[in-house]
């Protein structure tokens, strides 16, 4: 029984198999649909769009009231989602999701968009009952969880069943000891240097967090990806399918490697650092401090306990990507220029399995900048044979 939990002394993120048992005790459940083996994560549970869309006027909070009380005076339209519908970028959309929560005491939670997701410029936020935060679920919560779906470069096609988001669930007090990722990062790496990196590379700092810079030592085929402008329906359910140069156009950093990021354009980017998460932590990458810059560093932030680390921890790192958007004024990057920040707390304890091809995991290959639904391993010297043909 979930219930037992409590025997556990310490706090931290809930492990995929009380996460299964979550769902065996109906504190996570689904009424009309069963919940799927493949939406377990080793430190979440991807979440299900349900059957109905509604269009919105705007953004909202529901404060002291419910999302459905609230719906009313702010929706547009209702479209049935249940075999596939298209939701236009520029417009916000809000999903019943197909999961609801009964958390008991002394357990809350806290929601994110999935890696996929955020790579597609797709900004989602969970919204809940009562509730004055976006993604923020308080201990002991009881009812329905709604998706906010605001798709900034792409017109996209969504249907039941289809995961943008996820969630994790926390007992009391996830936060590392002072010092603990730099004490063990000494004894077993956590942060690599990148191939083809030069120069000395950072420590975690003393209060578990990891800076990131972009990596702006580029090829002949460029730095990253910017999104088109123009492109055709981009649909969610179909992987390994898309040509990138229909969506993306390669980005180049300058001979003295820096970047001018354009206002409202996005890009994806890898960052100079590798990273390897060990199994009894999980990591989130974190709002940029806007003291440095008007710049969004990401939209999907969860990273699972094993990202980077191979089943045998001789991974040496992965690459985290970097999904960037500049706001109002056009913004340089240069060479070891710290971007975000990647915080780490501590697990509950180990998932018997980490986040790897084992449970699904799409970007632990190394160099994987592209989400899922665009073919893999198409270079940038290849995606300028079909300018011609895509623009």
């Amino acid at each position: 029984m979930f219930d037992s939990i409590n025997e556990i002394s310490n706090g931290g993120i809930v492990p995929s198999s009380w996460l299964r048992q979550a769902v065996n005790d109906n504190i996570i459940y689904s009424d009309k649909y069963k919940i799927q083996e493949r939406n377990f994560q080793p430190a979440s549970l991807d979440l299900s769009l349900g059957e109905k869309a509604y269009s919105l006027q705007c953004s909202f909070l529901p404060l002291a009231c419910s999302v459905e009380s609230k719906l009313p005076e702010l929706e547009i339209s209702e479209i049935d989602i249940r075999d596939g519908a298209i939701l236009e970028k520029g417009r916000a959309y809000l999903i019943p999701l197909l999961e609801e929560l009964c958390l008991p005491q002394g357990i809350r939670a806290k929601t994110n968009p999935k890696s996929s997701t955020g790579r597609l410029d797709i900004f989602t936020r969970v919204i809940t009952d009562f509730s004055d935060q976006f993604d923020v679920i308080t201990d002991a919560y009881e009812g329905r969880l709604y998706l906010e779906v605001f798709s900034r470069s792409f017109t996209i096609k969504v249907q039941t069943g289809l995961s943008l988001n996820q969630i994790r669930l926390f007992k009391g007090d996830p936060a590392c000891r002072p010092g603990e990722i730099l004490e063990t990062h000494r004894s077993n790496p956590i942060l690599f240097a990148a191939a083809g990196q030069q120069g000395q590379l950072t420590e975690p700092n003393p209060n578990n967090t990891i800076g990131l810079s972009v990596n702006l030592m580029g090829t002949s085929d460029g730095i990253g990806f910017r999104a088109k402008k123009n492109s055709a329906l981009l649909d969610l359910s179909r992987i390994n399918h898309y040509h990138p140069a229909d969506f993306w156009e390669p980005v180049y950093a300058d001979d003295d490697q820096r970047l001018i990021l354009e206002p409202e354009e996005f890009y994806l980017l890898s960052s100079t650092e590798s990273v390897g998460i060990p199994p009894e932590f999980a990591a989130e990458m974190t709002a940029y401090d806007t003291s440095s810059g008007e710049l969004r560093t990401h939209y999907a932030g969860f990273f699972d306990p094993g990202f980077g680390y191979g089943e045998d921890g001789r991974l040496g790192g992965v690459q985290p990507v970097l999904e960037v958007r500049a706001h109002d004024v056009p913004f340089m990057i240069g060479p070891g220029q710290k971007v975000c920040t990647l915080a780490f707390e501590k697990m509950l304890e180990p998932p018997e399995e980490w986040y790897g091809p084992k449970v699904g995991s799409s970007y632990q290959e190394a160099g994987r900048i592209l989400s899922k639904h665009f073919k893999p391993g198409v270079a940038t010297r290849q995606m300028k044979m079909f300018e011609g043909r895509v623009g």
